[in-house]
């Protein structure tokens, strides 16, 4: 089968965080998904093409079926629904009425898809699953996002469908975080016993593997998961150190994980005060709730990440009304 390249061109309704954690462009570029994209989405759509074990009846009658919004919410995942039709229903044609990031309303034509009422029939399913999930996705990070004007917030690796998720989250307004696990460092809790085996001291057990980063591999996007002041502190000024020693400027990700918009603000404070906050990136993580966005406005953390965007969210409510072409 050929493949050909989607070119697809997103209007994105926020601007690009700066913050390492906006990693969309390993996603698309230049309206282009990316490799990795184009293997997740071939997945995603091939397992689903593969439940319906054929979809059934029909005939080569053409129809036209209109997919319509029944709630409001913000589109995503066009770009899977057309490789979805070029890859399994060549002999469909598709009509946007709504581009990647589009706002809609109750009622509001979402796209119309043409070709023998067979093949329309068989994609129906799949192709509102897959668009209504991404879009439900983007509808929740965006009213996450809207109510914490001023912070980014991001999801994690935590996700049900993927990269597919991460870019619904990224139309939504929120950061995608890391894409998979070798897409950036990460140490947490359980990487301190094979990173300073025999050290039962937490806070020493950071310093030494925060110590053992190779920083010309890592440096960009290095994150570290601590759970009070003290690793805090033993992180940043390990970092510090490594990087005056190369001449580096890339700062560390302290994630400070269950500690409260609070407990946060206490560690930047703290971080300020020894002249360490140049150093570090603090991102507030765990138990964040939508009703407590507002206590992290003043929280002294650069952005918030939870896995609420994606695993929160439910699928915008979409339906397809099919009519016979009269000729």
């Amino acid at each position: 089968m050929v493949i050909r390249t989607l070119q697809v061109w997103v209007r994105l309704p926020y601007n690009v965080s700066g913050l390492p954690h906006d990693r969309s462009e390993l996603l698309f570029r230049g309206g282009t998904p990316s490799k990795v994209m184009i293997q997740s989405m071939d997945s995603w759509i091939q397992a689903m093409v593969i439940d319906e074990h054929g979809g059934g009846g029909g005939s080569d009658l053409r129809v036209t079926g209109r997919v319509l919004a029944k709630d409001g919410g913000v589109i995503a995942g066009t770009f899977v629904v057309d490789r979805l039709i070029e890859l399994h229903f060549p002999a469909c044609e598709i009509l946007w009425n709504s581009s990647e990031g589009d706002t809609v309303s109750r009622g509001d034509r979402v796209l119309e898809i043409s070709g023998p009422s067979s093949q329309v029939l068989r994609c129906e399913r799949i192709l509102l699953n897959l668009l209504g999930r991404m879009s439900g996705v983007a509808t929740n990070t965006s009213t996450w996002a809207s109510e914490a004007p001023g912070i980014e917030i991001a999801c994690t690796r935590k996700t049900d469908w993927g990269l597919l998720d991460k870019w619904a989250v990224h139309i939504g307004g929120g950061l995608t975080h890391r894409l998979s696990r070798g897409d950036a460092l990460m140490i947490k809790e359980n990487d301190l016993a094979s990173l300073a085996p025999g050290v039962s001291d937490e806070c020493t057990a950071v310093g030494i593997a925060v110590g053992g980063i190779d920083m010309d591999h890592h440096a960009e996007f290095v994150v570290v998961e601590v759970r009070d002041e003290c690793q805090a502190l033993v992180t940043v000024r390990k970092w510090d150190e490594m990087q005056v020693d190369r001449g580096g400027c890339e700062k560390i990700v302290l994630l400070l994980d269950n500690m409260g918009p609070e407990r946060c603000l206490v560690v930047h404070s703290t971080l300020v005060r020894e002249g360490l906050r140049e150093w570090c990136l603090l991102e507030g993580s765990g138990g964040i709730v939508f009703d407590s966005l507002g206590k992290w406005k003043d929280s002294g953390v650069d952005l918030i990440s939870t896995s609420a965007l994606n695993r929160g969210a439910l699928p915008l409510d979409l339906t397809m009304m099919v009519e016979e072409v009269v000729k």
